[in-house]
């Protein structure tokens, strides 16, 4: 009798709703202190996990959720990039 996978579960920053990791978006802070997106999940560095939806990323600004999950500073100009590759993604799925 095999046991059932284990589903890892994340909790999204923008709706605080445990989700399946594989549903949601990893935001990453590599060691080097870049900040942005990882489609694949496998970059090196803190990861904090988001919905792919729109919503929940300007949730999760406004609240600079993202800014205590790193505790550091996020400039406006990294949260403009990082939605923009949010549409385009959104758009390509």
């Amino acid at each position: 009798m095999m046991k059932p996978k284990k589903i890892p579960m994340r909790m999204c920053l923008g709706c605080n709703e445990m989700k399946p990791k594989k549903e949601l978006m990893r935001v990453v802070r590599s060691p080097e202190g870049e900040i942005g997106l990882d489609f694949v999940g496998k970059k090196n560095g803190r990861g904090a996990y988001i919905c792919k939806s729109t919503e929940c990323f300007d949730k999760a600004r406004k609240a600079r959720r993202l800014e205590k999950a790193f505790s550091c500073r996020i400039d406006e100009s990294v949260y403009e990039v990082m939605a923009d590759e949010l549409r385009k993604e959104t758009e390509n799925n």
